[in-house]
Parts: structure tokens; C-alpha cells; sequence
């Protein structure tokens, strides 16, 4: 009895845990305003970056939380290939070099085939330098609305609407921020 009642706590847990996330995109598309998500606290944007991702196709593996995450909250996997993703919920200050340069040696020591680092912000000078010609992309806050926007679109009008438009997750995970 004991098994079956566990079972049945996890999938209760997991379907309002999913319901959560849902109800996050939707308030996020809703508001169409960037300084939405400097209003969400970090682990609501973690969950967000998450989705966003998750509606383009990725298995997502969270790891952020409380503890040290190692320089990766999110793990995106599709097919064989893994990706990290850093979140970063800054509203006053820009994402540095030193934050891409991290997630780049974890990528290498990970073997992952690319990261992104996730911002509600923006990015410095030397940071978008050092992404480019390298497997990582730069997600600053605009980039990440429209991101959850064309998800939750293709999610209401179906994958088909997705493809006609020419918006998929892999042209997602192969631009970085000019």
C-alpha cells in the first residue's frame, strides 16, 4: 500500500508543480514588459528559463536551489547533445566575463556541447566578446520575453505554426547576443 500511495503523492506533486510553471509563462507573457521578470524572485525565474526551454523541446534537469549549484542551474538535454544553462536574475547590474568564462569551464569539464547564460538584465561589453566564437549563448532579459512569448505561442497554435515561422529551439541554441 505504502508504494502506490507514494506514487500517487509524486504524481500530485508533479501535476501542481507543472501547473505552477504554466501559470509563471502565462503571467510573463501577459505582462509583455521586460520588468516583469525583475519581479519574480530568483527561483520563479529559474523555473521560467526552465520552461521557456522545456516548450522548445529540451528535458530539462534542474539543479539551482538553495546549496552551490557549480555555475549551472539548468541542464537541457535533446538527442545525445547536453547543454548548461547559468541564470542570472540581476536588475541593476550587467552579467560580467567572469560569469560566461565559468560556465565555460564547467562546459568543458562537463562535456556539455554548449551553455547559455539567462539574464533579466543585460550583458557587458567583455562578456559578449567572450561568447562569441565560442558554443555559448547570451540570453539578456528582451531576448528572454520574446523567447517565452514564441513558446507559449507555438504551445496555444501548435507545433506546425512554430515551423512556419521559422522559429525552433535549435536557431534558439546557436545565437549569441551581438
Amino acid at each position: 500500500y505504502l508504494l502506490p500511495l507514494m506514487c500517487l503523492v509524486a504524481a500530485a506533486m508533479s501535476a501542481w508543480s507543472r501547473k505552477q510553471r504554466q501559470a509563471l509563462v502565462k503571467g510573463v507573457v501577459q505582462a509583455q514588459d521586460v520588468a516583469v521578470l525583475g519581479d519574480i524572485s530568483w527561483r520563479e525565474f529559474e523555473l521560467l528559463v526552465g520552461e521557456a526551454y522545456r516548450l522548445q523541446g529540451f528535458r530539462i534537469i534542474e539543479l539551482g536551489g538553495n546549496g552551490p549549484d557549480g555555475g549551472v542551474d539548468l541542464v537541457l538535454l535533446k538527442g545525445s547533445e547536453k547543454f548548461l544553462v547559468q541564470c542570472k536574475q540581476w536588475k541593476a547590474q550587467r552579467v560580467g566575463v567572469a560569469t560566461v568564462r565559468e560556465l565555460y569551464g564547467v562546459m568543458a569539464a562537463r562535456g556539455a556541447t554548449g551553455g547559455f547564460v539567462v539574464t533579466s538584465g543585460r550583458f557587458s561589453n567583455d562578456a559578449q566578446a567572450f561568447a562569441r566564437g565560442r558554443n555559448i549563448t547570451l540570453v539578456d532579459g528582451p531576448q528572454l520575453l520574446a523567447m517565452v512569448q514564441r513558446a507559449r505561442q507555438s504551445l496555444v497554435n501548435g507545433p506546425k505554426a512554430t515551423q512556419a515561422s521559422g522559429t525552433s529551439a535549435a536557431s534558439t541554441a546557436s545565437t549569441n547576443v551581438a
